[in-house]
Protein backbone atom coordinates (compact mmCIF):
# COMPACT_ATOMS: atom_id res chain seq x y z
CA UNK A 1 0.00 0.00 0.00
CA UNK A 2 1.45 3.61 -0.62
CA UNK A 3 1.23 6.35 1.55
CA UNK A 4 2.68 10.09 1.71
CA UNK A 5 6.00 9.33 2.84
CA UNK A 6 6.27 7.05 -0.48
CA UNK A 7 7.27 10.35 -2.18
CA UNK A 8 10.25 10.65 -0.22
CA UNK A 9 13.62 9.03 -0.84
CA UNK A 10 13.52 7.50 2.15
CA UNK A 11 13.13 3.86 1.46
CA UNK A 12 15.00 1.48 3.68
CA UNK A 13 13.57 -1.93 1.46
CA UNK A 14 11.86 -2.78 -2.18
CA UNK A 15 8.74 -2.55 0.04
CA UNK A 16 6.48 0.59 0.31
CA UNK A 17 6.74 2.14 3.80
CA UNK A 18 3.81 0.60 5.16
CA UNK A 19 5.19 -2.99 4.79
CA UNK A 20 7.18 -3.28 8.01
CA UNK A 21 10.71 -4.82 7.73
CA UNK A 22 9.52 -7.91 9.66
CA UNK A 23 6.65 -9.88 10.63
CA UNK A 24 7.01 -9.94 14.25
CA UNK A 25 3.64 -9.31 15.64
CA UNK A 26 5.70 -7.04 18.02
CA UNK A 27 6.63 -4.09 16.20
CA UNK A 28 6.07 -0.44 17.25
CA UNK A 29 6.27 2.85 16.78
CA UNK A 30 5.73 5.05 19.91
CA UNK A 31 5.61 9.04 20.84
CA UNK A 32 6.17 9.52 24.73
CA UNK A 33 5.96 13.24 26.54
CA UNK A 34 6.36 14.36 30.04
CA UNK A 35 6.18 17.33 31.59
CA UNK A 36 6.48 18.77 35.05
CA UNK A 37 6.81 21.96 37.04
CA UNK A 38 9.85 22.59 39.51
CA UNK A 39 7.41 22.60 42.49
CA UNK A 40 5.94 19.48 41.87
CA UNK A 41 1.96 21.23 41.32
CA UNK A 42 1.94 19.38 37.76
CA UNK A 43 3.14 16.06 35.85
CA UNK A 44 1.84 15.14 32.95
CA UNK A 45 2.72 12.47 30.35
CA UNK A 46 1.49 11.63 26.81
CA UNK A 47 1.63 8.95 24.59
CA UNK A 48 0.66 7.52 21.19
CA UNK A 49 1.75 3.65 19.96
CA UNK A 50 1.22 2.39 16.66
CA UNK A 51 1.60 -1.33 15.90
CA UNK A 52 1.34 -2.31 12.42
CA UNK A 53 1.93 -5.96 12.27
CA UNK A 54 -1.11 -6.18 15.25
CA UNK A 55 -3.22 -3.06 13.45
CA UNK A 56 -3.90 -1.39 16.35
CA UNK A 57 -2.88 2.18 17.40
CA UNK A 58 -3.43 3.64 20.74
CA UNK A 59 -3.04 6.39 22.62
CA UNK A 60 -3.26 8.47 26.17
CA UNK A 61 -2.91 11.31 28.67
CA UNK A 62 -1.96 11.27 32.10
CA UNK A 63 -2.08 13.72 34.88
CA UNK A 64 -1.19 14.27 38.40
CA UNK A 65 -2.38 17.06 40.31
CA UNK A 66 -3.62 17.82 44.12
CA UNK A 67 -2.45 14.42 45.01
CA UNK A 68 -4.51 12.62 42.29
CA UNK A 69 -3.89 11.02 39.01
CA UNK A 70 -6.27 10.94 35.81
CA UNK A 71 -5.78 8.91 33.08
CA UNK A 72 -7.24 9.39 29.59
CA UNK A 73 -6.64 6.32 27.24
CA UNK A 74 -7.51 5.86 23.31
CA UNK A 75 -7.54 2.94 21.11
CA UNK A 76 -8.56 2.25 17.42
CA UNK A 77 -8.19 0.14 14.29
CA UNK A 78 -4.60 1.87 13.47
CA UNK A 79 -5.26 3.80 9.96
CA UNK A 80 -3.80 2.65 6.96
CA UNK A 81 -1.89 6.40 6.39
CA UNK A 82 0.96 5.96 8.65
CA UNK A 83 0.68 9.98 9.46
CA UNK A 84 -2.85 9.92 10.29
CA UNK A 85 -2.26 10.43 14.15
CA UNK A 86 -5.38 10.84 15.73
CA UNK A 87 -7.74 8.55 17.86
CA UNK A 88 -10.93 9.54 18.46
CA UNK A 89 -10.74 13.33 20.52
CA UNK A 90 -6.84 12.33 21.00
CA UNK A 91 -4.54 14.19 18.12
CA UNK A 92 -0.91 14.78 17.89
CA UNK A 93 0.52 16.76 15.43
CA UNK A 94 4.32 17.59 14.09
CA UNK A 95 4.28 21.33 13.80
CA UNK A 96 7.86 21.02 12.46
CA UNK A 97 10.03 17.46 12.25
CA UNK A 98 12.55 17.60 15.43
CA UNK A 99 10.59 20.95 16.59
CA UNK A 100 7.77 21.46 18.49
CA UNK A 101 4.70 19.14 18.69
CA UNK A 102 1.00 19.79 19.88
CA UNK A 103 -0.75 17.61 22.15
CA UNK A 104 -5.15 17.92 21.74
CA UNK A 105 -7.56 16.01 23.77
CA UNK A 106 -10.98 17.51 23.09
CA UNK A 107 -14.06 17.50 24.86
CA UNK A 108 -14.94 14.01 25.34
CA UNK A 109 -16.76 11.75 27.89
CA UNK A 110 -13.96 11.18 30.46
CA UNK A 111 -13.72 15.13 31.56
CA UNK A 112 -9.38 15.01 30.99
CA UNK A 113 -8.49 17.33 27.96
CA UNK A 114 -5.73 19.49 26.82
CA UNK A 115 -4.09 21.07 24.02
CA UNK A 116 -0.65 21.32 24.64
CA UNK A 117 2.38 22.15 22.92
CA UNK A 118 6.00 20.83 23.16
CA UNK A 119 8.81 23.03 22.24
CA UNK A 120 12.27 21.16 21.96
CA UNK A 121 15.50 23.01 23.85
CA UNK A 122 17.77 20.18 22.77
CA UNK A 123 18.94 18.73 18.98
CA UNK A 124 17.47 14.82 18.90
CA UNK A 125 20.13 12.95 21.35
CA UNK A 126 20.57 9.00 20.02
CA UNK A 127 20.49 6.28 22.79
CA UNK A 128 22.24 3.01 21.92
CA UNK A 129 20.66 0.21 20.99
CA UNK A 130 18.52 -1.84 23.22
CA UNK A 131 18.40 -5.40 22.48
CA UNK A 132 17.10 -8.24 25.04
CA UNK A 133 16.08 -12.24 24.33
CA UNK A 134 14.39 -14.80 26.24
CA UNK A 135 15.12 -18.54 25.91
CA UNK A 136 14.31 -18.25 21.96
CA UNK A 137 13.04 -14.70 21.26
CA UNK A 138 13.79 -11.61 20.76
CA UNK A 139 11.82 -9.30 23.33
CA UNK A 140 13.35 -5.89 22.69
CA UNK A 141 15.20 -4.82 19.91
CA UNK A 142 14.86 -0.65 20.31
CA UNK A 143 16.10 2.75 18.85
CA UNK A 144 15.37 5.55 20.96
CA UNK A 145 16.06 8.96 20.59
CA UNK A 146 15.36 12.26 23.17
CA UNK A 147 14.94 15.95 23.18
CA UNK A 148 14.38 18.08 25.92
CA UNK A 149 12.33 21.03 25.80
CA UNK A 150 9.05 23.05 28.01
CA UNK A 151 5.37 23.06 27.71
CA UNK A 152 2.52 26.05 27.37
CA UNK A 153 -1.04 25.26 27.18
CA UNK A 154 -3.46 23.80 28.79
CA UNK A 155 -5.12 20.56 30.76
CA UNK A 156 -8.70 20.32 32.19
CA UNK A 157 -9.48 17.59 34.80
CA UNK A 158 -11.26 17.07 37.64
CA UNK A 159 -13.39 20.23 37.35
CA UNK A 160 -10.65 22.21 37.15
CA UNK A 161 -8.26 24.09 34.22
CA UNK A 162 -4.56 24.39 34.48
CA UNK A 163 -3.34 26.67 32.71
CA UNK A 164 0.69 26.68 31.43
CA UNK A 165 1.29 30.33 30.22
CA UNK A 166 5.01 30.63 30.61
CA UNK A 167 5.12 32.30 33.61
CA UNK A 168 7.11 29.41 35.13
CA UNK A 169 9.16 26.79 33.62
CA UNK A 170 7.51 23.39 32.92
CA UNK A 171 9.86 21.22 32.02
CA UNK A 172 9.65 18.15 29.64
CA UNK A 173 11.42 15.21 27.41
CA UNK A 174 10.08 14.07 23.95
CA UNK A 175 11.03 10.41 23.45
CA UNK A 176 10.70 8.45 20.33
CA UNK A 177 11.24 4.78 20.28
CA UNK A 178 10.56 2.43 17.79
CA UNK A 179 11.78 -1.84 16.72
CA UNK A 180 10.39 -4.69 18.75
CA UNK A 181 9.13 -4.46 22.05
CA UNK A 182 6.42 -6.69 23.81
CA UNK A 183 3.21 -5.18 23.28
CA UNK A 184 -0.48 -6.95 22.84
CA UNK A 185 -1.79 -10.39 23.79
CA UNK A 186 1.21 -12.78 25.33
CA UNK A 187 2.81 -14.92 22.80
CA UNK A 188 1.63 -18.38 23.61
CA UNK A 189 2.85 -20.88 20.87
CA UNK A 190 5.44 -23.07 20.99
CA UNK A 191 6.65 -24.79 24.27
CA UNK A 192 5.65 -22.91 26.79
CA UNK A 193 8.16 -19.92 28.34
CA UNK A 194 9.62 -18.81 31.40
CA UNK A 195 6.43 -16.24 31.78
CA UNK A 196 8.56 -13.28 33.77
CA UNK A 197 12.07 -11.96 33.37
CA UNK A 198 14.07 -9.90 35.58
CA UNK A 199 14.24 -6.52 34.59
CA UNK A 200 15.68 -3.75 36.43
CA UNK A 201 15.53 -0.26 34.69
CA UNK A 202 16.71 3.28 36.01
CA UNK A 203 16.25 6.20 33.44
CA UNK A 204 17.65 9.83 34.88
CA UNK A 205 16.69 13.10 32.15
CA UNK A 206 18.01 16.30 34.21
CA UNK A 207 17.62 19.65 32.97
CA UNK A 208 20.09 21.99 34.55
CA UNK A 209 20.43 25.80 34.21
CA UNK A 210 23.23 25.69 31.19
CA UNK A 211 22.97 21.88 29.76
CA UNK A 212 21.06 18.78 30.12
CA UNK A 213 22.36 15.37 31.52
CA UNK A 214 20.91 11.46 30.58
CA UNK A 215 21.83 8.58 32.42
CA UNK A 216 19.71 5.14 31.82
CA UNK A 217 20.42 1.95 32.36
CA UNK A 218 19.42 -1.83 32.44
CA UNK A 219 20.81 -4.29 35.09
CA UNK A 220 19.73 -7.77 35.29
CA UNK A 221 19.41 -9.49 38.96
CA UNK A 222 23.15 -9.86 39.72
CA UNK A 223 23.70 -6.12 39.07
CA UNK A 224 25.21 -6.78 35.64
CA UNK A 225 25.02 -3.41 33.47
CA UNK A 226 23.75 -4.90 30.65
CA UNK A 227 23.37 -1.31 28.72
CA UNK A 228 23.92 2.18 30.01
CA UNK A 229 23.52 5.88 27.88
CA UNK A 230 25.54 8.96 29.27
CA UNK A 231 24.86 12.15 28.00
CA UNK A 232 25.52 15.65 28.04
CA UNK A 233 23.87 17.83 25.62
CA UNK A 234 23.80 22.21 25.48
CA UNK A 235 20.67 23.94 25.68
CA UNK A 236 19.49 26.08 22.58
CA UNK A 237 17.23 29.07 23.63
CA UNK A 238 13.92 29.50 21.85
CA UNK A 239 13.75 31.00 18.65
CA UNK A 240 17.52 29.91 17.99
CA UNK A 241 17.44 27.32 15.49
CA UNK A 242 18.32 23.49 16.78
CA UNK A 243 21.25 21.55 14.90
CA UNK A 244 19.13 19.72 12.01
CA UNK A 245 20.94 16.30 11.92
CA UNK A 246 24.66 15.77 14.57
CA UNK A 247 25.27 18.10 17.56
CA UNK A 248 28.84 18.88 18.06
CA UNK A 249 28.42 19.89 21.76
CA UNK A 250 26.47 16.27 22.39
CA UNK A 251 29.10 14.61 24.70
CA UNK A 252 28.76 11.18 24.71
CA UNK A 253 30.77 8.54 27.70
CA UNK A 254 31.32 4.99 27.76
CA UNK A 255 31.61 3.28 30.84
CA UNK A 256 29.01 2.48 33.94
CA UNK A 257 26.48 4.59 35.95
CA UNK A 258 27.49 4.07 39.61
CA UNK A 259 23.48 4.61 41.61
CA UNK A 260 23.37 4.44 45.80
CA UNK A 261 19.03 3.74 46.29
CA UNK A 262 17.60 4.10 48.89
CA UNK A 263 13.87 2.77 48.86
CA UNK A 264 10.66 3.49 50.97
CA UNK A 265 10.30 0.38 53.25
CA UNK A 266 8.02 -1.83 52.07
CA UNK A 267 8.10 -0.98 48.48
CA UNK A 268 10.56 -0.18 45.62
CA UNK A 269 10.51 2.83 45.10
CA UNK A 270 13.42 5.40 45.58
CA UNK A 271 13.19 8.33 48.65
CA UNK A 272 16.65 9.41 48.15
CA UNK A 273 19.40 8.46 45.30
CA UNK A 274 22.40 9.34 44.13
CA UNK A 275 24.28 8.68 41.03
CA UNK A 276 27.70 9.14 39.40
CA UNK A 277 28.25 8.69 35.64
CA UNK A 278 31.58 7.68 34.96
CA UNK A 279 33.54 7.76 31.06
CA UNK A 280 36.39 5.11 30.83
CA UNK A 281 38.64 8.34 30.09
CA UNK A 282 38.04 8.99 34.47
CA UNK A 283 35.79 12.27 34.12
CA UNK A 284 32.33 11.24 36.49
CA UNK A 285 29.64 13.88 37.03
CA UNK A 286 27.99 13.12 41.03
CA UNK A 287 24.05 13.91 41.03
CA UNK A 288 22.28 13.81 44.46
CA UNK A 289 18.43 13.62 43.99
CA UNK A 290 15.23 14.65 46.17
CA UNK A 291 12.49 12.46 44.79
CA UNK A 292 8.97 14.23 44.78
CA UNK A 293 5.38 14.06 42.84
CA UNK A 294 4.76 10.08 41.79
CA UNK A 295 3.41 9.57 38.64
CA UNK A 296 2.55 5.91 37.78
CA UNK A 297 2.81 4.96 34.14
CA UNK A 298 0.06 2.85 34.23
CA UNK A 299 -1.85 5.87 33.32
CA UNK A 300 0.10 5.99 29.51
CA UNK A 301 -0.72 2.22 29.36
CA UNK A 302 2.32 0.69 31.03
CA UNK A 303 1.38 -2.57 32.41
CA UNK A 304 -1.94 -1.61 32.64
CA UNK A 305 -4.62 -4.18 33.26
CA UNK A 306 -7.44 -3.22 30.83
CA UNK A 307 -5.12 -0.38 28.41
CA UNK A 308 -2.58 -2.22 27.82
CA UNK A 309 -0.24 -1.46 25.01
CA UNK A 310 -1.59 -3.05 21.60
CA UNK A 311 -4.65 -5.03 23.20
CA UNK A 312 -7.33 -4.87 20.87
CA UNK A 313 -10.56 -2.70 21.96
CA UNK A 314 -12.14 -2.08 18.79
CA UNK A 315 -12.82 0.14 15.86
CA UNK A 316 -12.63 2.69 18.79
CA UNK A 317 -12.70 3.24 22.27
CA UNK A 318 -11.46 5.96 24.89
CA UNK A 319 -11.77 5.81 28.97
CA UNK A 320 -10.98 7.81 31.87
CA UNK A 321 -10.14 6.72 35.33
CA UNK A 322 -8.08 8.38 38.21
CA UNK A 323 -7.04 7.34 41.38
CA UNK A 324 -4.95 8.91 45.07
CA UNK A 325 -1.02 8.93 44.36
CA UNK A 326 -1.20 6.73 47.24
CA UNK A 327 -3.94 4.51 46.67
CA UNK A 328 -2.30 2.08 44.39
CA UNK A 329 -0.98 -1.62 46.34
CA UNK A 330 3.26 -0.23 44.83
CA UNK A 331 4.11 -3.77 44.93
CA UNK A 332 1.82 -5.12 41.94
CA UNK A 333 2.44 -5.91 38.75
CA UNK A 334 0.70 -2.84 36.81
CA UNK A 335 2.32 -0.40 39.67
CA UNK A 336 5.66 -1.42 39.58
CA UNK A 337 6.92 1.19 36.71
CA UNK A 338 7.34 4.69 37.76
CA UNK A 339 8.61 8.40 37.44
CA UNK A 340 9.45 10.40 40.32
CA UNK A 341 9.85 13.87 39.81
CA UNK A 342 13.35 14.79 41.76
CA UNK A 343 14.83 18.33 42.56
CA UNK A 344 18.66 17.21 41.49
CA UNK A 345 22.09 18.70 42.72
CA UNK A 346 25.87 18.40 41.53
CA UNK A 347 28.25 21.03 42.94
CA UNK A 348 26.30 24.42 43.16
CA UNK A 349 24.12 23.82 40.69
CA UNK A 350 20.25 22.51 40.99
CA UNK A 351 18.55 21.31 38.30
CA UNK A 352 15.11 18.97 37.53
CA UNK A 353 14.05 16.03 36.39
CA UNK A 354 12.54 12.75 36.64
CA UNK A 355 13.71 9.30 37.79
CA UNK A 356 11.94 6.49 35.68
CA UNK A 357 12.21 3.04 37.95
CA UNK A 358 11.15 -0.49 36.92
CA UNK A 359 12.33 -3.58 39.25
CA UNK A 360 10.86 -6.60 38.63
CA UNK A 361 12.25 -9.42 40.06
CA UNK A 362 15.01 -10.24 42.16
CA UNK A 363 18.13 -7.84 42.38
CA UNK A 364 21.08 -8.19 44.55
CA UNK A 365 22.92 -4.46 44.97
CA UNK A 366 20.03 -3.68 47.02
CA UNK A 367 18.42 -7.41 48.71
CA UNK A 368 15.60 -7.06 46.81
CA UNK A 369 13.79 -10.88 47.19
CA UNK A 370 11.23 -12.67 44.96
CA UNK A 371 9.51 -10.74 41.55
CA UNK A 372 7.48 -8.33 43.94
CA UNK A 373 8.52 -7.99 47.43
CA UNK A 374 9.67 -4.85 48.86
CA UNK A 375 12.56 -3.31 50.26
CA UNK A 376 13.25 -4.98 53.50
CA UNK A 377 11.73 -8.00 52.87
CA UNK A 378 12.91 -11.55 54.20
Amino acid sequence: MITQFDDYPIHQTPEPLAATATSDRFTYDRYWYNGYSGDGSVFFGVALGRYPNLGIMDGAFSVVVDGRQYAFHASRRAPDEPTETIIGPFELTILEPMGRHQVIVGPNETGIECDLVFTPCTAAIEEGRQLMRNERHVIQDVTRFDQFGSWRGVIRCGGREILLDGSRPVYGIKDRSWGIRQVGARYTGGAPLESRHSVHFLWLPIHWPDRVTLAGMFEDSDGYQWHNDQVTAPIYPEGVALPAGHDPGISRWRGTVEHQLEFEPGTRRAQAASFRMRDFSGQTLDISLQPGTLFRMKGLGYQHPEWGHGQWKGELAIGGESWACDEPDPLTWENMHIQQLVIARSGDQVGYGVLEQMHIGPYAPYDLQGWFEGAGAK
